[in-house]
């Protein structure tokens, strides 16, 4: 998976935020709407006016891809508007929609605060703020914590990915990377442990053998209840 760079660049596209994510390895761009999100992928050294022609030429394509992501999303009973909670680490904090040119979300003074052209007229595109966000942070605080128990554990992964997975916190691939649902983030940071941890152990054993929960328990005792608490709370886990 191609990470974004620490510092994100946007293009207001008419309708639609899209990421720019420049990169040396490619000699021509690539446009991609995935969940609704509309990210471009260019060489280095793109002008703006590349990336803003290259957005109009595909404009339509763009929007027709975003309706789709919408048709097929299950009704949601949050509405992306000020006041709404999302939880992070398994504490709740209040959304701030302000009107403005676009920016992304920030966590400043306990609110979730995002400025987006339209305020709360454009509840998608403060969604994929949302999203963008949490997958930013998870990339960040799944890594340190991979590199924190990787050797308690007593292995060494290949990377961390962040990704959607429909039924899944994570997975541990043929390979040894491992990679997580950015939506264990709105978990309380013990659950967090736990499925690095788990994911961590596929490392020794890749099944869900006697041995693999014996290994398990040997670095979290108290992991039933972290696997119940998941079990039981994960439909609430969602943006």
């Amino acid at each position: 998976m191609m990470m974004a760079t620490k510092n994100p660049e946007y293009r207001d596209g008419n309708g639609f935020i899209a990421e720019v994510v420049r990169t040396n390895r490619r000699k021509s761009a690539d446009i991609r709407v995935e969940e609704g999100a509309v990210t471009i992928v260019v060489p280095s050294s793109t002008s703006a006016e590349r990336i803003d022609q290259l957005l109009a030429g595909k404009r339509r394509w763009i929007r027709e891809k975003i309706a789709l992501h919408q048709e097929l999303t299950p009704a949601n009973p949050k509405r992306y508007v000020s006041g709404d909670a999302f939880s992070y680490l398994g504490r709740n904090y209040r959304l701030k929609v302000e009107k403005g040119n676009f920016a992304p979300v920030k966590l400043v003074h306990g609110r979730l605060l995002v400025t987006v052209p339209n305020g709360s007229e454009q509840p998608h595109m403060i969604r994929n703020a949302l999203v963008r966000w949490y997958k930013r942070q998870a990339e960040q605080k799944l890594t340190a914590k991979v590199e924190r128990f990787a050797p308690i554990v007593g292995v060494e992964p290949a990377g961390v990915g962040i990704r959607t997975f429909k039924s899944r916190w994570g997975s541990c691939t043929s390979k040894g990377k491992l990679e997580f649902n950015w939506q264990i983030l709105m978990a309380p940071n013990r659950m967090v442990d736990y499925v690095v941890v788990h994911e961590l152990c596929h490392l020794i054993r890749h099944d869900h053998s006697p041995e693999f929960w014996r290994e398990l328990e040997r670095v979290m005792p108290e992991y039933q209840q972290c696997r119940e608490w998941l079990r039981d709370n994960a439909m609430k886990l969602s943006v």
